[in-house]
């Protein structure tokens, strides 16, 4: 089960950025931290982890608010600047996570936003849409675990396909180390060094993830990651009178399957998949100006909300 959660820890690209607005405000029994960049219709950007704060998304977030749209990053309940008094399942769950997103909508005076989820994000961007299908105008999956857990199946299996033998047995090595309780930095940066080959087709990126690998909180990651297992998290049949337009972009290459991107086109009436070539779990690496100008073309035609 453990190698399961380590999967899940979609990470996120660490790079510098103009901050536009940050703010910390009360959400519930957490402090919500967040930022904005630019200015326009609002985009809420959903990074993965869980366990993970938003700062490798900064980049991500300003790129998109070049296209003219205010987008919002903020660190999940229990990470980053978003502190809980103490970390359980009484004050981290799926449930709570989208009172966050809600919470923070409401304190930007927001009616509607468009919703881009990254790796986990977009599980949690499913779940909220389950509960707040009013508030959405677009959604995004940007290699998304999907709509379900079908994606746990498979991930470990495709994790190692894209690692070397050393790679991967240096990375077993390691990761054996910090299950006997060795949580060194040292060891921590070896784990991640071997690992985040497996989320990058373009080999060079690799030390960016690797940056950011070391960094998660995981109390946070097995309590969410437990939370779904045992809740049998499973979206895929909650959509059919969700009509506002959806796209889906899926690396060819992650460890993420082109086939749960087609489970999330199929759960979604109005939703457009494309595939991106030569590309792993982040897009705007691998595949950097085929995954923008499909955010700047979706995100610039005008809302479908009719019935295929």
């Amino acid at each position: 089960m453990k190698k399961i959660a380590y999967i899940f820890l979609f990470l996120l690209h660490f790079s510098a950025y103009s901050q536009k607005n940050e703010d910390v405000i009360a959400s519930g029994n957490s402090k919500l931290h967040y930022k904005t960049f630019g200015s326009g219709k609002p985009i809420l950007i959903i990074n993965g982890g869980p366990g993970m704060n938003c700062e490798g998304f900064g980049y991500l977030a300003e790129e998109i608010s070049k296209f003219g749209f205010q987008t919002i990053i903020y660190d999940q309940r229990g990470t980053g600047k978003s502190v809980v008094e103490k970390i359980n399942d009484e004050t981290i769950s799926m449930d709570l996570m989208v009172d966050d997103m809600e919470n923070l909508r409401k304190h930007l005076k927001i009616e509607k936003w468009t919703i881009l989820g990254h790796s986990f994000g977009g599980m949690l961007a499913a779940y909220y849409a389950t509960k707040h299908p009013q508030n959405i105008d677009k959604m995004i999956f940007s290699s998304s675990g999907g709509v379900n857990m079908n994606f746990t199946s498979y991930g470990q299996q495709r994790l190692n396909a894209n690692l070397t033998k050393t790679q991967k047995d240096s990375m077993n090595y390691y990761q054996s180390k910090m299950d006997k309780g060795d949580n060194s930095l040292e060891t921590k940066k070896q784990r991640a060094k071997y690992l985040a080959n497996a989320y990058v087709y373009d080999k060079k990126n690799a030390p960016i993830i690797a940056e950011r690998l070391i960094h998660v909180n995981f109390d946070v990651n097995g309590i969410v990651f437990q939370s779904l297992i045992k809740n049998n998290f499973d979206c895929s049949e909650k959509f059919g009178n969700f009509h506002n337009s959806v796209l889906i972009l899926q690396g060819e290459n992650d460890i993420i399957s082109i086939d749960t991107a087609k489970e999330i086109e199929k759960a979604f009436p109005n939703s457009q998949l494309i595939a991106l070539p030569n590309c792993g779990h982040y897009g705007w690496l691998d595949a950097k100006e085929m995954y923008f100008n499909a955010l700047k073309q979706f995100l610039k035609t005008k809302t479908n909300t009719t019935k295929n």
